[in-house]
């Protein structure tokens, strides 16, 4: 099938990741997806949480927030409510600290919380895909930089992570799905996984048709080609 931007189904948006786009972050990116970009900073700040202190546990705590930017969609995206963000907003910064936290040691950080902010500057599709791989591309150069100044002997990061968009639309399963396609998708599913090679989460949802186990497995091998992808550029900028 033709795609909106004429892309192979097999084929990624361009993903870079721009370094120093907050000066006061311990350090930041802009995380590029073709139209896609999201701020992803990273800010250490002393103490943790206080369920921490009361229930003994050593280490630290590495936590995310999303948002979106009020010009980042087509219409004017209004600010979350200031008692909370929303369900989506909520569920997706849930997605980005639980996947970062299963590639850190939390004990090698010391008494420290690790805020990673993920702010969407522009939407067309993938927002917490770019968020996840901006956020594990920051943090890895926030823990170099800590390395360097002697606040840590050695990276509490074992491996990098990255999420990609997959699904199916008129019946063909397309790898990095931008919004248009997103939005009319028969089955959309993000796929997070680390380095090694092994799933951190797996997320697919069926609209108004179901789909095969085939087609699952046709699913995780076009993520599989486009994170590893993903990787490559992640590994450049971080060396």
């Amino acid at each position: 099938m033709a795609r909106s931007d004429g892309r192979k189904n097999n084929e990624l948006r361009k993903v870079e990741f721009q370094e120093g786009i907050c000066k006061n972050a311990t350090a930041s990116v802009l995380s590029v997806c073709g139209d896609t970009e999201v701020i992803c900073s990273v800010c250490v700040v002393p103490g943790v949480p206080g369920w921490m202190k009361a229930q003994g546990v050593e280490g630290g705590w590495l936590t995310s927030e999303y948002s979106m930017l009020p010009g980042s969609t087509h219409s004017r995206n209004r600010r979350e409510n200031k008692s909370g963000p929303g369900g989506r907003s909520s569920e997706i910064q849930r997605l980005i600290g639980r996947s970062i936290r299963s590639v850190v040691d939390l004990k090698k950080i010391g008494a420290n919380t690790i805020y990673i902010d993920c702010d969407v500057l522009n939407a067309d599709g993938g927002t917490r895909c770019a968020s996840i791989n901006g956020a594990s591309t920051a943090l890895q150069l926030a823990f170099a930089k800590m390395i360097e100044t002697g606040e840590l002997s050695e990276s509490p990061m074992s491996q990098s992570v990255a999420a990609i968009s997959v699904g199916v639309h008129e019946e063909v399963p397309l790898l990095d799905l931008c919004y248009v396609e997103d939005s009319a998708a028969e089955v959309d599913m993000n796929v997070i996984m680390s380095s090694d090679g092994t799933l951190v989460e797996v997320q697919g949802t069926a609209e108004g048709k179901t789909f095969s186990r085939a087609e699952l497995n046709e699913m995780l091998d076009l993520a599989e080609h486009g994170i590893n992808q993903i990787f490559a550029v992640q590994k450049q900028i971080i060396n």
